[in-house]
């Protein structure tokens, strides 16, 4: 059975950063785990108490889950191909170089 991924996104408010994070992520998924994922979105202000129990200090921030260890990438997630490959979706053969 092949991996899943499960993910939160912590974001504040619906604000175009965090409307952009969303999109970037789903987006994400779709290219590189299309149906192997699950994304639960968690906005601070409205559940402050979440954002303080996964330590969150800034937004938007992507937790992965799972597979483990957790990882986290903070930022609106437009730079996919890094993104895919820091959150172990991809090889590192499949990112264009930096330019």
């Amino acid at each position: 059975m092949a991996q899943v991924f499960s993910f939160s996104l912590f974001i504040a408010g619906h604000s175009s950063r965090s409307e952009t994070a969303v999109k970037n992520l789903r987006s994400l998924c779709e290219r590189w785990i299309p149906g192997r994922y699950r994304i639960s979105v968690v906005d601070v202000l409205e559940s402050p108490e979440m954002a303080e129990h996964s330590k969150i200090l800034a937004t938007p921030t992507l937790v992965r889950l799972l597979p483990l260890p957790s990882l986290r990438v903070v930022g609106d997630l437009s730079d996919q191909a890094r993104v895919a490959l820091v959150l172990g979706l991809q090889s590192s053969d499949d990112v264009p170089p930096a330019s």
